[in-house]
């Protein structure tokens, strides 16, 4: 019987392509659900959302952005460390 050859080391796991602007960094926190995608940048303050096909910055102000809900049909609203945040609260920057 032939002895098991040595396995190969695995490669890395390649992440998604970044969708948003590449000035702003990485990301804190990103995520996604019912054809919205975010991305939240602390350090410069944006949260930037894609909504089918189509890309907003918004200035997050104070807001840490944490986590994203929406309901059926609903606008998304984020959570931050001063409750929900929905985005006609926030100021675009586009």
């Amino acid at each position: 019987m032939k002895p098991m050859e040595p396995m190969k080391p695995m490669k890395p796991m390649q992440g998604s392509e970044a969708w948003w602007p590449q000035e702003l960094g990485r990301p804190s926190t990103s995520g996604g659900q019912n054809g919205l995608r975010y991305a939240f940048f602390p350090d410069k303050q944006r949260l930037v959302i894609e909504e089918n096909g189509k890309r907003t910055t918004y200035d997050s102000g104070d807001h840490q952005i944490n986590g994203v809900s929406q309901s059926s049909g609903g606008s998304p609203r984020f959570r931050s460390q001063n409750g929900e945040v929905a985005l006609d609260q926030l100021k675009t920057v586009d």
